[in-house]
């Protein structure tokens, strides 16, 4: 039998604005620059894995500053309703899309919140264009928000986003993930090129 959930007295606070005294950071040395393709973190990703059968197979480069422009296409996989993309499958795009702009500081992060506001929906068969950016960085937090064009990079605004993110040390995924999927992850990272940092921001 399924409970009813607890009810809260009021909507926790936002958490996915900057704080005052957060401020955007610099691209990291190393880090792709602009217009340079990024890798896929782990081939087997659902978000951004070449290797991942039904995944959205998103790709990206680097943009100016600290910005990145993805694109994903939608399609029978991805449905939700008959001829449009799940919810959550977009919500998904927003969060790889923000998530890989914080690659530009060459740190691994975990999504801590994320808020999607649907404003269009997204047939199967469209290309969707996502420019996503870091908004700000406090210690170990960082900031981001993206736009999901339809069709376009200049097409009608589907959907937008904002996330937290938490930098982490590489024990957070071996104590919680697959220590020999994380190895071959790395590994595979080693060979294209790309690399992350063992340590966090204080």
């Amino acid at each position: 039998m399924i409970e009813e959930p607890a009810r809260r007295s009021a909507r926790p606070a936002r958490g996915t604005e900057p704080p005052d005294g957060a401020q955007v950071p610099v691209r990291a040395p190393g880090a792709p620059s602009p217009g340079e393709p990024l890798t896929s973190h782990y081939r087997h990703c659902f978000g951004c894995g070449v290797d991942h059968p039904t995944g959205l197979h998103q790709r990206a480069v680097a943009g100016e500053e600290m910005e990145l422009y993805a694109v994903v296409e939608i399609t029978d996989n991805h449905q939700g309703a008959p001829g449009l993309a799940h919810g959550g499958v977009i919500a998904t795009a927003l969060d790889e899309a923000m998530g890989a702009v914080t690659r530009l500081l060459r740190l691994p992060v975990v999504t801590v919140r994320l808020e999607i506001d649907y404003r269009l929906p997204v047939p199967v068969g469209t290309t969707l264009h996502i420019a996503s950016r870091i908004t700000g960085q406090r210690g170990r937090k960082v900031y981001t928000e993206a736009l999901g064009h339809l069709g376009a990079p200049d097409g009608p605004v589907a959907v937008e986003g904002a996330a937290l993110f938490l930098q982490v040390p590489l024990e957070h995924f071996l104590d919680n993930g697959n220590p020999e999927l994380l190895q071959q992850a790395i590994d595979e990272r080693r060979a294209s090129g790309g690399t992350w940092e063992s340590e966090v921001n204080p």
